[in-house]
């Protein structure tokens, strides 16, 4: 990593531009400069997917879950794909009858919990 050699006084100022121990030097002169921040680790990883289907679009590790006959079923977007048993699904309602063997509406079947969410939503609140 290149080096640079600066006087204590300007150390001393940069010094005095971090708004805590958490920001680098670098950060501060970045700024100073106009520059955009660095590339992190997790701002080079590539993105994964969302699943959309009629208008609604999931990001990548949104959880569903269903209740049928006293069981809980899971499912989970995966880069793309709505995942259940491993195995694809293509709509809401085709994961539905995967479980109940009849056709039911997917949209009221599954709730979802999204990625930054803590809390459940029915599927169809998300339409």
């Amino acid at each position: 990593m290149p080096m640079i050699d600066i006087s204590f006084d300007t150390y001393k100022q940069l010094t005095l531009l971090r708004s805590s121990e958490d920001v680098t030097y670098d950060e501060v002169i970045r700024g100073l400069l106009k520059m955009p921040a660095a590339p992190t680790i997790e701002n080079l990883k590539p993105k994964k997917k969302a699943w959309s289907y009629k208008n609604v679009t999931l990001p990548h590790g949104t959880e569903l879950r269903a209740n049928y006959k006293g069981a809980t079923h899971v499912a989970k977007i995966v880069d793309g794909e709505w995942i259940q048993n491993d195995q694809a699904q293509t709509s809401p309602s085709a994961a539905a009858d995967a479980i109940t063997g009849n056709s039911v509406n997917g949209w009221t079947f599954w709730e979802a919990k999204l990625p930054d969410e803590h809390r459940w939503r029915l599927l169809k609140s998300l339409r």
